[in-house]
């Protein structure tokens, strides 16, 4: 079994109720429950964003590797952009 560590927390009232109103409906078993459920969400969205964030840096490097492609026409690029949208909508 894992190392447990008790710690103490200190909600909100409007959280505390939501918890204890989880836990009265039976969708948890008990208040520490429902918390470990949310840090377990809370972990994955950080890995999540954690891969999200890496692959932001894969893609800002690989787009300054292959070199500039010239001088930009943004006037050109947003009615690109506008044309895309509208074709989507």
């Amino acid at each position: 079994m894992a190392d447990i560590e008790r710690m103490t927390i200190v909600f909100p009232e409007p959280m505390a109720n939501q918890i204890r109103s989880a836990v009265e409906a039976g969708e948890y078993a008990s208040t520490s429950e429902a918390v470990r459920d949310a840090v377990r969400l809370w972990t994955a969205r950080r890995r999540l964003q954690e891969a999200e964030l890496q692959g932001l840096r894969e893609a800002w490097s690989e787009g300054k590797a292959s070199g500039s492609k010239g001088a930009l026409n943004m006037k050109s690029l947003i009615a690109e952009a506008r044309a895309d949208k509208a074709a989507k909508t």
